[in-house]
């Protein structure tokens, strides 16, 4: 393995949170966990120097991938040559418009291994694309997935957790180590896989002031729902909503922050 933070002549680029993986029994089974089939609209962001994009493009066929460094362009051109047919956005995927890879009717299988710095809100903006995304598997920060899945009266019960589950079915599949990285990393990694509901469980009339009051809540969190959202809601109608108003936010489920953003 190469030292320096090169692997395969390149280096990793700290502005652009680069760590590739080069652990062959991890890549194997973030593949089977992804299953890709021809004929899917397949999406890799941040392939990097194409780890996952060579096993994912043999079994699709055909993918696009979205790369921010220009430097792995050709290098990933070159490498897909017989593989399979890669198309390569070079832009930055917080700003790409991902509706532009589907047709009518279509939707998006997306997966990638994001940089820790940008992994919360490229899902937000993903999200926020509703309708378009299939499932998605991502490699993240241990403790972001670990915070996506938690369950309300746990310290990590927050933000992420309720807006991620307000949206998708969430599951953490496995953890990764360190050490499958060049360079290594100095925390764990885990694979999670979102999968939009179909239906919502709970459906908040205007989802941008339920985000909203989800917000403010936990930009709160050590003080009571009473407190945490009186610019938005009074203590009646927290109790109306079924909720009592001398709790923690980390207490109320998602169900109920939707409930009390219905009632406003």
């Amino acid at each position: 393995m190469a030292k320096n933070n090169t692997h395969q002549g390149h280096f990793a680029r700290k502005r652009f949170g680069q760590n590739f993986l080069h652990d062959q029994g991890v890549i194997h089974r973030i593949v089977m966990a992804i299953n890709p089939k021809p004929g899917q609209r397949i999406v890799e962001i941040g392939p990097g120097l194409g780890a996952l994009t060579k096993e994912v493009l043999a079994l699709a066929g055909a993918m696009d991938a979205v790369e921010l460094d220009r430097d792995l362009i050709p290098k990933l051109a070159v490498m897909a040559e017989d593989i399979g047919e890669l198309t390569i956005h070079s832009a930055d995927a917080l700003k790409f418009d991902f509706r532009a890879l589907v047709s009518e009717g279509e939707q998006l299988r997306v997966f990638g291994n994001l940089p820790y710095n940008i992994s919360t809100p490229l899902i937000f903006h993903l999200l926020a694309q509703q309708g378009l995304i299939k499932e998605m598997h991502f490699m993240l920060q241990k403790e972001v997935v670990d915070r996506m899945v938690a369950q309300p009266g746990t310290k990590r019960f927050g933000r992420l957790s309720i807006m991620v589950q307000y949206y998708c079915q969430v599951r953490c599949l496995f953890y990764v180590s360190a050490k499958s990285f060049t360079p290594a990393p100095k925390v764990e990694s885990a694979i999670v896989r979102l999968q939009p509901h179909t239906e919502k469980p709970f459906i908040a009339n205007d989802e941008k002031l339920f985000g909203q009051l989800v917000t403010m809540a936990f930009n709160h969190r050590r003080k009571t729902m009473r407190n945490a959202i009186k610019d938005m809601a009074t203590e009646e109608q927290i109790i109306n909503a079924g909720v009592r108003a001398d709790v923690r936010p980390e207490t109320v489920s998602v169900e109920q922050f939707v409930s009390i953003a219905n009632s406003l």
